[in-house]
């Protein structure tokens, strides 16, 4: 077995087509249907069943290839940690974060990081609180910054950087917005703005309310940060959301209020694997999360 037969099997896996796969391959259709035969010859199983021009997995197809994909994460993570043994300042890191992370938290963070190390590349996956804590322990990614921090996940390591408060987000017209704060249950005949269900910011807006007796009328649903204030701005309703998501931008017609009762907070900070080392690259921006937040912290006090 050979690992290009490997790469070409995972590529028409998950196109599900043989041509579309050799043309992201760059090579001839023929070289891969050839490999691919190979492969299932060697074997002595059929990995795809053929209609036509597509292709799909049959039952041990599936499961060779959930084999396949970790193996060569493998491979990679092993010529990856060569090249950083030799050089940890020219690795690559590759981190996760929520869309709430996305206008501030990581780019200030990075931005500081590289002016210490300037050579170190990033490839920046955005995702959702679930999924990006999946991706961590199946190892898509390497380092995750979300909040709030999971805890008594068996599979993944959490670190606690901050916590994180919430505001409300009001239009400017709201009878509210005159206020400095507000209790929550002062939104209660409100219609509110917020992520659809699964979203982890969903969860935490709807459980405050539900602690404080009631549950909110969600009128709309954006699907990240900067969609959630655009619905606001245009009076369509209100939210909470993380006040450092308004640090640089903040809507027009829009108002922030702080809500003191009770005031709603979440954790944030990093979560890596368990089960594995970090590469060198990943060790040292891993560190310099912890000292950075540690730092900011200290002033603070």
């Amino acid at each position: 077995m050979e690992l290009r037969q490997i790469q070409y099997f995972i590529e028409v896996a998950k196109r599900e087509h043989v041509t579309d796969a050799a043309n992201m391959l760059h090579v001839a259709q023929s070289a891969v249907s050839r490999q691919i035969f190979n492969l299932e010859q060697e074997l002595g199983v059929e990995l795809f069943i053929r209609e036509g021009r597509n292709v799909k997995l049959t039952p041990i197809g599936r499961v060779f290839l959930e084999h396949m994909k970790e193996a060569v994460q493998v491979i990679d993570n092993a010529k990856r940690e060569v090249e950083e043994f030799l050089d940890p300042e020219r690795g690559t890191i590759r981190i996760g974060f929520p869309s709430s992370m996305a206008n501030y938290t990581l780019p200030t963070v990075i931005s500081v990081f590289r002016e210490k190390h300037p050579l170190v590349k990033f490839k920046l996956i955005q995702g959702t609180y679930h999924y990006l804590t999946d991706a961590v322990v199946n190892g898509e990614i390497d380092i995750a910054v979300l909040g709030p921090v999971p805890k008594d996940e068996k599979k993944l390591k959490s670190v606690v950087l901050f916590q994180e408060r919430f505001v409300a987000l009001l239009p400017s017209n709201h009878h509210l917005s005159g206020n400095r704060t507000i209790s929550l249950s002062q939104l209660r005949e409100d219609q509110f703005v917020l992520f659809p269900n699964g979203f982890i910011l969903r969860e935490i807006v709807v459980n405050a309310c539900k602690q404080n007796g009631f549950l909110p009328d969600v009128s709309f649903e954006g699907q990240d940060i900067d969609a959630i204030k655009g619905l606001v701005s245009a009076g369509l309703g209100v939210t909470l959301i993380p006040e450092i998501t308004l640090i640089d931008s903040h809507p027009r017609s829009t108002v922030k209020v702080h809500i003191t009762d009770p005031e709603v907070t979440r954790s944030v900070g990093i979560i890596i694997p368990k089960e594995r080392e970090l590469l060198p690259t990943e060790k040292l921006f891993y560190n310099f999360l912890k000292n950075f937040f540690a730092m900011l912290g200290g002033f603070n006090k």
